[in-house]
């Protein structure tokens, strides 16, 4: 939304712009909610990573964390620009983490293991080569959408094959996240207008952005109980400060 101080970064040329005015409490950030909400998500996916590397999970759930990171602090400069190739290193990223998370629930049976990996490197490729070209607006969402459906029927299967009570409750989680997020979203979305006339705004995009670093957190914690499983780790759900739920593992001498 426009109104505000005058911009740092100039006029905006985003595609997007969310229900928040612009340039309220800095020249220097467009959205200053939408921006500072991505810190949750780049803290959540540290501990993550801090604990992947330090229990030696496959390196794949190291990257899984990293591109959780890259991704909240492409929606950062994208939220604090509004300029289109900012958009572009929030929107790009997005797909790269869903073209990681397909790599990660189906690759365990996949029969042609060099395929895969392949296939969704060059087509990630291709993607941010044609995204940096072209301005999807409305088939950039529906790509999207694609994409993590494409992810459920897998976490599904996971789930009802995973008889952990705890591991079950963080699948749980996730779900209530993504919906509680997805509803923050769709809200400030179509009605922009109303909230624009409440006395305070409910920030519901910046409440998409908190709600989904704790997604994005509880879907790795879910996928490294049952990547860990199928490795014979041993794995338990314990939980940090009492708070926050992590898997702890045993790997046998051997391994």
């Amino acid at each position: 939304m426009a109104d505000g101080i005058s911009s740092f970064w100039g006029p905006v040329t985003s595609t997007i712009e969310c229900c928040e005015k612009n340039y309220v409490y800095s020249s220097y950030i467009a959205e200053f909610y939408n921006t500072i909400s991505n810190i949750p998500t780049i803290l959540l996916a540290l501990i993550g990573l801090i604990n992947a590397l330090r229990q030696r999970f496959e390196k794949r759930f190291s990257v899984l964390h990293i591109s959780n990171m890259i991704l909240a602090i492409g929606s950062m400069l994208y939220h604090a620009t509004l300029q289109h190739v900012q958009q572009q290193s929030d929107e790009t990223p997005m797909v790269w983490e869903m073209l990681l998370y397909m790599y990660i629930l189906y690759s365990p049976d996949w029969h042609y293991r060099s395929t895969m990996p392949t296939f969704l490197f060059f087509y990630g490729a291709v993607f941010a080569f044609v995204h940096a070209v072209v301005r999807f607006g409305i088939g950039f969402k529906v790509h999207y959408v694609i994409l993590c459906l494409l992810c459920i029927p897998r976490m599904y299967k996971y789930y009802i094959y995973t008889q952990d009570t705890s591991a079950n409750c963080i699948a749980k989680l996730y779900v209530a996240t993504l919906f509680l997020g997805s509803l923050c979203w769709l809200c400030d979305h179509v009605f922009c207008k109303q909230i624009s006339g409440w006395p305070i705004n409910p920030q519901g995009h910046a409440l998409w952005h908190v709600f989904m670093g704790f997604n994005s957190y509880f879907a790795n914690t879910f996928l490294m109980f049952c990547r860990a499983q199928q490795r014979g780790w041993a794995p338990k759900i314990v939980h940090f400060m009492g708070i926050l739920p992590y898997v702890k593992i045993e790997k046998p001498k051997t391994q």
